[in-house]
């Protein structure tokens, strides 16, 4: 089947721009240039007028947890709440709405301790108030940390004297326990909770790829695959249930199992599902002050810093493990110690393997890259995929908790924009919504909540914030020979928007809606 485009902004990305209309058959762009150039190609074909709107490239997703926001269909919803009794709401307006029998764990997500009034995270007895007969779990914004109820914690079975894993946090005040944890800890016993129905987690993961495809996403991540999905993504592919495109990284428990669970997508997609390479995390978040940095937060007590999750030795382990498996890593760095530490041992590693570099590995949120740890990227050939959106979210937090100079450093893509290193975006899902065009304008813009410019050195124009999530995408998941870009030869992968980012004002950028996504020249979304 043909399809023409044409009669709007076709907006290639190329380096030759924007072209007058385009042609798509059975998947693939067979061509794009000037109207009388495509007439004689155009029998048989369907034309779609575009009538003045935009088609662009199919937005890449270069980091977010597309189980998690599958997951996140069947939680109670927690970002909106503004205080404890808000959130305890939600929670019991979920139990009543779903019908809930006592017993079933009940999971929330998205609470946000620096929007809550009382400016802390709640505590097991929050969530008893809710049920002492339901288990409970509210999980925190980031996903690095979160509460349980006294019930959940019984059957977990931590009491005060349960030790927290290294790298992790088991809140305790006056030797009893809090229901608070976070990093290691919080990631152990969230593991253990049990899963939805296999029907209900189906369905979830359809209508999260439709949620991702009606913010112009026609490529996704899943960005952290432990050996607990691999018989739901085995699921999926059995049933032929993915649409969008999956790139999967395992984390390194679970590689070598994955590696032959999916032989058939290591590197390559198998029904839409590709087992991309592994993932690593170094330390937490910087709004909840678990990043590592190299000097102390604001007012912290104690010179405290926030504090790594793997020594030296097991991250060198590990990366030795993805260089023997030829397994792209993405190792997760907010702070700048963090950062430190992986180009530390980044730097051994390439001294004795310097092909390692030929893995492209990224640097998931580089959240606070100093300009020294700029050149030390270029050098090592490390990709930073910078959450872009904290800038507007929770940059005035970043303020408080940083001071104006660090802050202001936040998600540095000017700096990196300067040194010809090809940064991508993205919004951690289910952290944030997908909303590309939305980090499109954080970047532009760098405006926080309250109106402060945060960094201003660090802005960078429109084609280059679309680059993002486009060409330098594609060119993170080693695909840019097929996707990012609309020129012969690459999938027909679009997205169809109301207005042309590259010509709109700035302010107009995060109002642009996504009319249709269209993957492989099929509409998977229309709105």
């Amino acid at each position: 089947m043909k399809t023409l485009y044409y009669g709007g902004a076709i907006e290639t990305m190329e380096p030759t721009g924007r072209v007058e209309a385009l042609l798509a058959e059975d998947g693939v762009i067979v061509a794009a240039g000037d109207w009388e150039q495509l007439r004689p190609m155009t029998h048989g074909a369907e034309t779609v007028n575009l009538d003045g709107r935009a088609l662009l490239p199919a937005f890449l997703d270069p980091h977010s947890h597309f189980s998690g926001a599958a997951y996140a269909m069947l939680q109670a919803p927690l970002g909106e709440t503004a205080d404890f009794a808000e959130l305890e709401q939600a929670f019991t307006n979920f139990i009543k709405e779903n019908a809930v029998p006592e017993g079933q764990w009940v999971v929330g997500r998205g609470y946000d301790q620096t929007a809550l009034a009382e400016g802390r995270h709640p505590t097991r007895e929050v969530l008893d108030r809710v049920s002492t007969v339901h288990p409970i779990m509210a999980v925190h914004q980031s996903g690095h940390m979160g509460v349980f109820n006294t019930r959940a914690l019984e059957l977990l079975g931590v009491t005060a004297d349960t030790p927290a894993p290294a790298g992790g946090m088991i809140g305790k005040e006056s030797g009893n326990l809090t229901g608070y944890m976070e990093e290691n800890a919080f990631l152990q016993y969230q593991q253990r909770v049990p899963s939805p129905s296999v029907d209900d987690l189906l369905d979830a993961c359809r209508r999260a790829q439709q949620m991702y495809a009606s913010y112009g996403i026609a490529t996704v991540q899943e960005g952290m695959l432990p050996g607990e999905l691999l018989d739901l993504y085995r699921m999926l592919l059995e049933r032929g249930a993915l649409e969008l495109d999956v790139v999967a990284y395992a984390g390194m428990d679970a590689l070598d199992a994955a590696l032959h669970v999916f032989p058939h997508a290591v590197r390559r997609y198998d029904r839409h599902f590709k087992l991309g390479g592994c993932k690593l995390f170094l330390d937490g978040s910087p709004q909840a002050r678990t990043a590592w940095l190299r000097k102390p937060y604001e007012n912290a007590p104690d010179g405290y810093r926030g504090y790594p999750t793997m020594e030296d030795d097991a991250l060198r382990q590990a990366l030795e493990t993805a260089y023997q498996r030829r397994m792209q890593p993405l190792v997760h760095c907010n702070g700048d110690a963090a950062a430190a530490q992986l180009l530390r041992v980044v730097d051994e590693i390439e001294q004795t393997h310097p092909d390692f570099r030929d893995l492209r590995p990224v640097m998931i949120h580089a959240q606070l890259l100093a300009p020294d740890q700029m050149d030390d990227m270029v050098r090592l050939g490390i990709i930073p995929s910078f959450f872009v959106a904290h800038v507007h979210r929770w940059g005035d937090v970043h303020i408080q908790n940083l001071g104006m100079a660090r802050a202001s450093r936040l998600s540095a893509a000017g700096s990196a924009l300067r040194r010809d290193i090809p940064f991508t975006f993205h919004q951690d899902t289910p952290v944030l919504t997908p909303d590309m065009l939305h980090s499109v304008w954080c970047a532009v813009e760098r405006r926080t909540a309250k109106g402060v410019v945060l960094g201003e050195k660090e802005r960078i124009p429109v084609v280059d914030a679309l680059r993002a999530v486009t060409v330098n995408a594609a060119h993170q998941y080693f695909e840019e020979e097929q996707k990012g870009t609309l020129r012969p030869g690459k999938a027909a992968d679009f997205v169809l928007l109301d207005a042309d980012p590259l010509t709109v004002p700035v302010d107009r950028l995060r109002g642009i809606r996504v009319l249709e996504t269209i993957k492989g020249g099929k509409t998977l979304f229309r709105a």
